[in-house]
């Protein structure tokens, strides 16, 4: 552990002006404070505040910062104040303290709920002040170093988990590569321990038997350089163990299948040598295609520059290199905590691009479970390049769509996108993006996002912002049938109302707005009886039992919209033209099914509502069985027919195969009953087909 005296020499080698007095006070504070308290290696509490200080003084932060890691766990575990913070220390230090503290667990969760509210928390918190990150991930660098003096297996294993998906991402997000790779080792360790030890104990015996084969392959690649002139530093290392573990499960491959064990770096005086160098190599040695990466022209994200590559080098042996200038490497090993160093002065920005996208999801996640798969998205590394038509610069996660880039330049053009291109030519909007690509969106003002794109997006803020757009679509819908079903009670109360009844109603109900609730009558969180005294005192009392009406009430709903608060059943696959009843359940939406559906006898619990197409509608999915014959080109005819008849197939599946027949299910969209009814005839009078029928 730091003594006193080493943790102040420490911050006044890199800042003289720092405070002397205020930090000695603040080393004092923490030691009296967490007095005999002890941690599960036996060690005095107040080690761990001082280590974490430590850590800080190691990427040469502020005095500030330095002075809240000491104190980082006093508001939480003992009984201070914020405001003796404030008053003994600053404002600011205050601030960060209690933006460390706001992620304490919440115990009486369950375990995603915890872990997503500690997010959130921490969320906030950091986008005020970057700072608050940066303790808090040297507070889990020194948790992570002593996890192995905590008994329970199972408590290992939930903090190893929590720091494997949510600490080292967002380490490796600002740049803090060492301390990713640490976590992501430590946790590894809990996480896969019999991976853990055949991965190190083969990297061990790699190291005994060839260890001069590493030095020898950096002096080739130095020798090499120097006589072209240029003046480098060559390391080598082993790859990281969880790296090489993750890229068995990724390939399917065993550790002596891993031809890239090795890993070599590069650093010149300049940015023009890194290119030479490039160039060098490439000529001295072969490289591999498909693995070359310029991370100096196109940094990534949270600012790393570096040249990657893959060589052969000899019996086919695959390395990797890494040039990179040395202010690189020291700015890379950093991340943006070198930028808040004390000589930058001032409060460090928070309000980089991802962590904006963070706090814009976690205003639209709904639940927890949300919140961390939106999150966690959002943070895991793997990203493409791709550019707006002006050449604006957006990093997207592999596998990201136009719909993802759309969200990612604005949430508005996201939401009225209604086609894309790249690189000029028109694609589907599911269409994968590569690195490289010029992406046109284009947009209408009266589209709105689609329910479909959650099945292919990848982006947890594209996710977000769709969940919540179909959450407010399917409230405004509920609360239209409880404007509707409220209009039907009133009329039966024994007096006219007017507004200052409904105004009195929601503060007996204590309900926030109108809004509200018109959405809980429409979602049967309100009954009639409820809805009526709430209205008029007493009126409900008055009326019989016996003249209530029944709880299946008929009323006329237009503008049905699939996926939102109206779900078309997968039973019977209405479409305009039938005649169509909908089931309604507390909480729920409405389930519309044709009027002949046979799983209308399960409804038995539920409010019936007579509903009707509305004009404007525009089709729906059909579902049709057809037997063909089983002979060449007999779904070649099948499927000109539907082009004929202008159905687009969504989805086609074989049921059954029996000779001399072949049975298909199709999903097709039609624009109503009697588009879906030609289709069916236009089948039943091909040669090509044994039978069809609608399912």
């Amino acid at each position: 552990m730091l003594r006193q005296y080493e943790l102040v020499e420490r911050v006044l080698a890199y800042d003289p002006d720092a405070d002397e007095a205020m930090l000695n006070r603040a080393y004092v504070y923490t030691v009296q404070k967490h007095g005999t308290q002890k941690r599960a290696s036996g060690d005095p509490y107040f080690s761990h505040p001082v280590e974490v200080a430590g850590l800080m003084t190691e990427l040469k932060l502020d005095q500030d910062t330095i002075i809240t890691a000491l104190l980082h766990d006093t508001v939480e575990d003992t009984l201070t104040t914020v405001e003796d913070i404030e008053r003994l220390f600053g404002p600011d230090v205050a601030r960060l303290v209690d933006g460390v503290t706001k992620l304490s667990k919440i115990e009486t969760m369950s375990e995603s709920e915890r872990a997503a509210e500690n997010l959130r928390k921490f969320l906030l918190a950091m986008s005020e002040d970057l700072r608050v990150l940066l303790v808090k991930l040297a507070d889990r660098m020194h948790n992570m170093r002593t996890l192995h003096y905590i008994k329970s297996e199972e408590k290992r294993r939930r903090i190893a988990r929590e720091t494997m998906d949510i600490y080292a991402p967002l380490a490796e997000r600002v740049g803090m590569y060492e301390y990713m790779r640490e976590m992501q080792l430590l946790a590894f360790e809990q996480l896969e321990p019999e991976a853990y030890a055949t991965i190190t104990g083969r990297l061990a015996a790699i190291r005994s038997e060839e260890g001069a084969q590493v030095d020898a392959i950096a002096l080739e690649i130095k020798k090499a350089l120097a006589e072209a002139g240029l003046r480098v530093e060559v390391s080598g290392r082993e790859k990281h163990p969880y790296s090489i573990w993750r890229k068995m499960a990724e390939r399917h491959v065993s550790f002596e299948q891993i031809t890239d064990i090795m890993a070599f770096r590069v650093l010149t005086d300049d940015e023009d040598d890194c290119y030479k160098a490039l160039g060098i190599l490439h000529r001295a040695w072969q490289m591999i295609p498909g693995r070359f990466k310029d991370y100096i022209s196109t940094p990534k994200m949270n600012g790393y520059r570096s040249l990657h590559t893959a060589l052969i080098y000899s019996n086919a042996m695959r390395v990797e290199v890494q040039i990179k200038t040395r202010d690189m490497h020291e700015r890379n090993e950093f991340g943006l905590a070198a930028h808040w160093a004390y000589k930058q002065g001032g409060k460090p920005d928070g309000q980089v691009g991802w962590l904006r996208d963070l706090i814009e999801i976690l205003e639209s996640s709904h639940d927890a479970e949300e919140l961390l798969e939106n999150t966690k998205m959002a943070i895991y590394q793997d990203r493409i390049f791709a550019f707006t038509p002006k050449g604006s610069l957006f990093q997207l996660p592999k596998g990201a769509t136009p719909i993802d880039f759309a969200f990612a330049v604005h949430t508005n053009l996201g939401a009225q996108a209604v086609g894309a291109k790249i690189n000029g030519r028109h694609v589907p909007l599911r269409t994968p993006l590569g690195n490289g690509d010029v992406v046109e969106i284009i947009k209408s003002r009266t589209s709105e996002p689609q329910l479909s794109w959650l099945g292919f997006v990848v982006t947890g803020k594209a996710r977000a912002a769709i969940r919540r757009f179909v959450r407010q679509k399917e409230r405004a819908e509920v609360a239209a049938i409880g404007r509707k079903l409220y209009e039907e009670i009133v009329e039966r109360l024994p007096t006219k109302i007017g507004k200052k009844a409904l105004a009195d109603a929601l503060k007996r109900l204590k309900m926030a707005s109108e809004e509200d609730f018109m959405f809980a009558i429409g979602a049967a969180k309100l009954d009639d009886r409820q809805v009526m005294e709430a209205l008029v005192p007493g009126s409900a009392a008055n009326i019989p039992e016996e003249n209530w009406p029944s709880q299946r009430r008929a009323i006329a709903v237009r503008g049905l919209t699939p996926g939102m608060a109206f779900k078309l059943a997968a039973c019977c696959h209405p479409v305009p033209g039938d005649r169509i009843v909908g089931l309604r359940r507390p909480g729920k939406g409405v389930e519309v099914h044709a009027i002949d559906c046979m799983k209308l006898a399960d409804g038995i619990d539920a409010d019936w509502i007579d509903l009707s197409w509305d004009a404007r509608t525009d089709g729906a999915i059909g579902r049709v069985r057809a037997e063909l014959y089983n002979r060449p080109g007999t779904l070649a005819e099948m499927a000109g027919i539907f082009a004929k008849n202008h159905a687009n197939v969504v989805n086609l599946e074989m049921t059954q195969r029996e000779n001399p027949f072949h049975t298909y299910e199709v999903d097709l969209e039609v624009r109503d009953l009697a588009h879906l009814t030609r289709i069916i005839s236009a089948l039943r009078a091909s040669d090509a087909v044994a039978q069809a029928e609608r399912i």
